[in-house]
């Protein structure tokens, strides 16, 4: 079976069919025509080029196209008519799904053309305000307008990106007072540099155990997920919530093989819910919002702050300057202090890095007796 490919074109003029083949162009042509020659001026070609790329495409599909009689009147094959029929038949079958896609095509691409819209890629750990945010921002009437292009991955992937030149902005999460020799030290801290980094705040989240509903193990805590019988699931190396998760059993001298399905993972906050509630798993670290939206019971453990960090460079762009301002609106507050266990916190805001995360420390240090300061 011959594989289709699709492509289309861009410019101002649209009038032509959005789904096309040079070939059944020739081909039409010299139906049409009647000759090779006047097939192709009709299509401004020279003859040499048609006559070569109809012989090229025999060779590619291995069927004859045209009868060539030399001294006559040029006729398509069987086989080149068919072409032609196929492909009436499927522009015929196809032309409302062809014409959805043609408007979805200049409805997206007129973005690229509108000065007062603007496009930030924010590559970013899961979460379910950010998605909600993507939602509230296109809601919004009046300009200027901000399309969020959110890719959800690691936090540490995600700051990778950002680092690498892939995204604008990133997202990760933390404790809120990391200890300068946490986990959380340990992982981001040779991800971001004060002065060519910026933390911008964004919200408050509570972190938690998403049990199965009426929580029939009783589980009260991480300690409780050494209990006989308890099945949990976590979530993928690089994700800021396998970080959190690691500190925490730390914390609760607790090892990796303390818990049952520690190796287990899923992909997001909303596939660790969907397995509890499947009964894959009895328990697993998440966020309240995923919990409540799929019936579960929730455990809260922490709170933790979600940042968004861009480059210095970045920060006084349009597309950043336009998440800022709808960062500290009264309206995006409102909408995010209704999700479960979120609240907004600085939102908007350009924050100290030495403030958010005190492995960073900048202060100077103390002169011996009698020297001269710095000047």
């Amino acid at each position: 079976m011959q594989k289709i490919g699709l492509s289309y074109s861009l410019g101002t003029d649209g009038g032509g069919p959005l789904i096309r083949n040079p070939l059944l162009d020739l081909l039409q042509a010299v139906r049409s025509s009647g000759s090779i020659s006047s097939a192709a001026s009709a299509l401004g070609l020279s003859y040499r080029h048609v006559w070569g790329e109809l012989r090229r495409w025999e060779q590619e599909l291995g069927q004859p196209l045209l009868h060539w009689e030399k001294g006559r009147r040029a006729r398509l094959s069987e086989f080149g008519d068919k072409l032609l029929w196929s492909e009436r038949q499927a522009q015929a079958r196809l032309a409302p799904q062809i014409e959805a896609l043609r408007a979805e095509l200049e409805r997206t691409f007129a973005v690229a053309f509108d000065d007062a819209a603007h496009v930030l890629t924010l590559y970013a750990s899961h979460d379910d305000a950010l998605v909600a945010l993507r939602q509230h921002a296109a809601s919004l009437p009046g300009t200027p307008r901000l399309h969020l292009d959110i890719r959800f991955t690691g936090s540490v992937d995600a700051i990778a990106a950002l680092n690498e030149g892939r995204c604008i902005m990133a997202g990760f999460h933390t404790l809120r007072t990391p200890a300068a020799d946490s986990l959380a030290a340990r992982t981001y801290k040779p991800l971001l540099q004060p002065g060519l980094h910026k933390l911008i705040g964004f919200a408050t989240r509570t972190q938690g155990l998403m049990v199965r509903p009426g929580n029939p193990h009783r589980i009260q805590g991480l300690a409780d997920l050494n209990k006989a019988g308890v099945r949990f699931v976590n979530r993928a190396l690089g994700t800021g919530t396998r970080v959190l998760l690691d500190e925490l059993l730390a914390a609760e001298d607790l090892a990796a093989a303390d818990v049952r399905g520690y190796h287990d993972v899923e992909p997001s906050h909303a596939a660790v819910a969907q397995a509890v509630a499947a009964g894959g798993a009895d328990a697993g670290l998440g966020i309240e919002a995923a919990a409540r939206a799929r019936g579960l019971d929730f455990v809260p453990l922490i709170a933790e702050d979600y940042h968004l960090v861009c480059l210095k460079e970045a920060l006084d762009e349009a597309p950043v300057a336009a998440l800022r301002a709808l960062l500290a609106s009264p309206g995006w507050a409102h909408e995010l202090n209704a999700l479960p266990g979120y609240q907004a916190s600085h939102a908007g805001e350009v924050r100290s890095m030495a403030s958010v995360l005190p492995w960073w420390q900048f202060k100077q240090p103390k002169r011996r007796a009698g020297m001269p300061a710095r000047r």
